[in-house]
């Protein structure tokens, strides 16, 4: 589904490369995770791979079924059918929840999309997340605690329906229970669509409790430098990334 090829990638403002010859490459339906250090790369990768305009990929490609994506913009990429749940959600005033999903929604389908049958189902998906009703009327992440942000970003994909789905840090700011409630409706919404891939960027090995991973990469200085199951996320738990640097 998603092949990075030798991506290089700098920050545009000062020239940094933070990627380098970066490769990974995700099948319909796998569960791949990136894990490493901070300042490592890992939240630029979500970045790149949706097109951010504060990064640049200088050399190396982006496929997505097929198709290269590295010159396309980030609406473009979404309506795709690549998301990203972002590690610190945008706050937008003005803009309520309701308003921004049905437009959302409406530029995904090209279609007119209706308000009874919307806002049913956004009722019913946000009973799913544990999120009030009232949050439909309020205004884009605007006043949400960290852990409302965060179901509001699941109540988004499950409205949206991605087929690529980027977990930025989706553990971060969340406590026990509204984490085991985020990763329930992803698993969820994985058994209803058996063939959407998940790139999950964590720290820690809780998330991976729930959602079950087919392979778990480490980055190190802009790439992967080693690549296992589930078990090398609970061996650096409990070891820490030494004897994973990359100088090179």
């Amino acid at each position: 589904m998603l092949e990075l090829k030798k991506v290089n990638a700098k920050v545009k403002s000062n020239n940094l490369e933070i990627l380098k010859d970066f490769s990974l490459k995700i099948k319909d339906g796998e569960i791949h995770v990136i894990m490493g250090p901070n300042g490592t790369g890992k939240s630029t990768l979500s970045k790149v791979i949706m097109g951010h305009y504060q990064y640049e990929v200088t050399s190396g490609d982006i496929i997505y079924n097929k198709k290269s994506i590295k010159d396309l913009e980030v609406d473009e990429r979404a309506k795709l059918g690549l998301f990203l749940c972002m590690q610190d959600p945008t706050v937008i005033a003005g803009v309520s929840n309701s308003e921004f999903l049905r437009t959302a929604k409406g530029e995904l389908t090209g279609e007119k999309v209706n308000l009874y049958s919307f806002i049913k189902d956004m009722e019913s998906a946000m009973d799913d997340v544990k999120l009030d009703n009232s949050m439909l009327h309020r205004s884009l992440n605007e006043g949400f605690s960290g852990g409302e942000k965060k179901k509001n970003e699941v109540l988004q994909l499950k409205v949206l329906k991605p087929s690529f789905i980027i977990l930025d840090e989706l553990d971060s700011g969340l406590d026990v229970d509204s984490l085991k409630v985020a990763c329930l409706n992803i698993n969820a919404y994985l058994q209803d669509n058996p063939k959407t891939s998940v790139l999950i960027i964590t720290h820690y090995p809780r998330i991976l409790e729930y959602i079950k991973p087919d392979y778990v990469h480490i980055l190190s200085n802009g790439h992967i430098v080693k690549t296992g199951d589930v078990n090398l996320a609970f061996e650096v738990e409990k070891n820490g990334y030494e004897g994973y640097d990359s100088n090179e």
